[in-house]
């Protein structure tokens, strides 16, 4: 899968919660994007790095501190 794909994903489902609305003023947007792409995104990148967060946090370009945080404001670890 190309990055353009991922792209037309992104914007085809965006599409469609604008639909959804029905002419309704969307609101936090952008917050409900990153929460809705960044868990499913740390779910898959850590199953790949098999757990292991130094690689995990290596591959996201993350620091492993703000890669730990973000699995706990997520619920992926405790």
């Amino acid at each position: 899968m190309s990055k353009k794909h991922i792209e037309e994903c992104v914007r085809t489902s965006l599409e469609g919660y604008f639909k959804d609305l029905r002419g309704t003023d969307p609101d936090g947007m952008y917050d409900m994007m990153v929460r809705v792409v960044e868990k499913p995104l740390l779910e898959v990148v850590m199953n790949h790095a098999e757990q292991n967060q130094s690689r995990a946090a290596e591959w996201l370009g993350l620091n492993r501190n703000t890669l730990r945080k973000k699995l706990v404001e997520h619920k992926l670890i405790k």
